[in-house]
Formats: structure tokens, C-alpha cells, sequence
């Protein structure tokens, strides 16, 4: 199945399959679509051998002066897999593997809508530097994290990867 955007205007919802209607409410605006991933690595060990909770990677961005989760808008012809990989390298200078799909987030962005998908994804190697978009990259716990995240749609997504870890 190639990794291509579904149109803009639909979208398939995470709980049963059923098409949404996700055109925008009023103007010929198009959608903004971008990809992005909750990067996480195994939490530390304890002395009894066991794990703590998983490390999540959230990155300061000084244009906006906020904390995200990394991602970005699809280049022409670039499929969603494909732009969250590059997203993530870009903003964390991480490669990764992509895992299970997270929830789909719709929000409007500078009056336009947009559809950012994310992914679980864990590094397979790299090294952060910091660059014009991204100024600094913490690994946090996840209740730490969601309380470092500007925006509280990203909680969500910290959420579903811990339920997704962690049953």
C-alpha cells in the first residue's frame, strides 16, 4: 500500500473505520497536513531490575517559544510515513523507526485547518544539535513531559503511547 495522504477533506476515525467528514467549515482553504512522532526510549532501570516509565523526546521551538512534539508539513509528493521521519530528524537529528499509528489531530492553524498524524517511534541512532527551528530537546518522563508541552492536543498523544507501551 504506498504511503500517500488520504485527500485532505476525509479521514478515516481511529475508533471503528468509519469515514468523517473533515472538510473545512467555510472557504476554499485547503487543509495543512503534517507528520510528526512521539520519539521514546525504555525508561531507566530501578535496582530491582524493573523499568520506570519511558523517556519522551520534546523539542523548544524559539519562533513560538513553545514545547512539541516534533513534526511537520508534507513536502510536495511526500507521503505521511516519509515526512515524520524527516520531521524527526530534521528537529531532533534522530533517525527512527516508526511504529503503531497515534491518534490523528485536527486543529486550525493560523485560521487554515490542519491534520498532523503522528506515530510511536523509537531512534535507531543520531545526535541533537541545535538549528534555526529547534533550540533544545529534553527526554522527560511522560508526566513531566505533558506538563512541559505548550499545547494540551499533545497530551493526548503522550497518553495513547503509554497505553500503547503499557496496556
Amino acid at each position: 500500500m504506498p504511503d500517500r495522504p488520504s485527500p485532505p477533506d476525509r479521514d478515516r476515525s481511529r475508533s471503528g473505520g468509519a469515514r468523517i467528514d473533515r472538510r473545512p467549515a467555510a472557504g476554499p482553504r485547503s487543509t495543512v497536513l503534517a507528520a510528526g512522532a512521539v520519539l521514546w526510549v525504555p525508561g531507566p532501570l530501578r535496582k530491582d531490575g524493573s523499568r520506570k516509565k519511558p523517556r519522551v523526546a520534546l523539542v523548544h521551538r524559539p519562533k513560538y517559544d513553545d514545547w512539541s512534539l516534533p513534526k511537520g508539513k508534507l513536502d510536495p509528493g511526500e507521503g505521511w510515513r516519509a515526512a515524520a521521519l524527516r520531521e524527526v530528524r530534521e528537529e531532533t537529528g534522530m533517525h527512527c523507526v516508526l511504529g503503531a499509528e497515534l491518534p490523528v489531530q485536527h486543529y486550525l492553524a493560523q485560521g487554515r485547518p490542519k491534520e498532523v498524524r503522528y506515530w510511536a517511534a523509537v531512534p535507531t541512532g543520531g545526535a541533537f544539535r541545535p538549528n534555526r527551528e529547534v533550540d533544545r530537546l529534553e527526554w522527560l518522563p511522560p508526566r513531566r513531559a505533558k506538563e512541559r508541552l505548550t499545547h494540551p492536543r499533545d497530551r493526548v498523544l503522550i497518553d495513547a503511547l503509554l497505553e500503547l507501551l503499557l496496556g
